[in-house]
């Protein structure tokens, strides 16, 4: 995981040993669980002081300053989109950081995997539904097409997927294409076969000319063209871990993130309910 200053880290009570394997496990649960980062661009990160980015856009103001000459001035407001910064935090067994130092293989980090799953869900869920306090729209709401019927029978998931990438073809949107659907809609994918045996998530697959991702925090499915610059993910400082407090059985953690999303291109993701 990234080290920040803030992030007080030197100030806890963890060996080298123990925080390493603390970021490990960190690093191997939110990995997998990060899916809305994988069908937007990355822009950066630009680090904890950054505040806002800059949309390139502006709006003209009424006129100069109230008392000022108005004279021939013209004056224009730029536009920044801020970012939300989030904390989600845990407990870390003081007994399971001395095993550590131990040489212990096996740390139970249950809390620190129940922190990673709420704040990849978080991310997930603002770049696909939105997060209105913190000013970003999500895909699903920004899509202009009405959403294409997914069902529950994964029989059906070809012709729908199909229907999706028909419709951003038709608008000019280029692929390859990636399939993101809830969790359970993916379990669906993974345990069914179709006529002779094909597996159907080979068969979307070739439809997208992408991939399929479990997606935790999405309700439903997006087909989204990944051809690139449709989706920004624009971020001060990625997911990384905190220090608190402790006393003398647990020491108290946090995940740490800012960040905010823009859709530059609504018309290149469809929603499949």
């Amino acid at each position: 995981m990234t080290v920040h200053d803030h992030l007080l880290r030197d100030k806890a009570p963890i060996p080298t040993t123990a925080w390493a394997a603390v970021d490990d496990e960190a690093r191997e649960r939110l990995t997998p669980l990060l899916t809305a980062r994988r069908l937007a661009d990355w822009t950066g990160t630009a680090g904890w002081k950054a505040s806002s980015v800059d949309l390139g856009r502006s709006h003209r103001l009424a006129g100069p300053p109230p008392g000022a000459a108005a004279g021939s001035a013209r004056a224009r407001l730029r536009r920044v989109q801020p970012l939300v910064e989030f904390r989600v935090p845990f407990t870390v067994s003081r007994e399971e950081i001395d095993d550590l130092q131990r040489g212990s293989q096996d740390p139970e980090f249950d809390d620190l995997a129940r922190a990673a799953r709420e704040a990849a869900e978080i991310e997930n869920r603002a770049i696909f539904h939105g997060w209105p306090d913190a000013g970003i729209t999500g895909i699903t709401e920004i899509s202009p097409y009405d959403a294409v019927p997914l069902g529950e029978d994964p029989a059906k998931y070809p012709g729908a997927v199909a229907r999706a990438v028909d419709q951003l073809r038709r608008q000019g949107i280029e692929g390859p294409y990636a399939l993101a659907i809830a969790p359970a809609g993916y379990t669906r994918i993974v345990e069914t076969t179709e006529h002779g045996g094909y597996p159907l998530f080979e068969h979307l697959s070739r439809i997208l000319g992408g991939q399929v991702h479990r997606a935790p925090g999405l309700d439903g499915a997006l087909v989204v063209s990944q051809r690139g610059s449709d989706f920004l993910l624009d971020v001060g400082q990625d997911l990384a871990i905190g220090y608190h407090d402790h006393d003398g059985q647990v020491v108290h953690l946090y995940f740490e993130e800012s960040f905010t999303f823009r859709a530059v291109e609504p018309d290149a993701a469809v929603v499949l309910r």
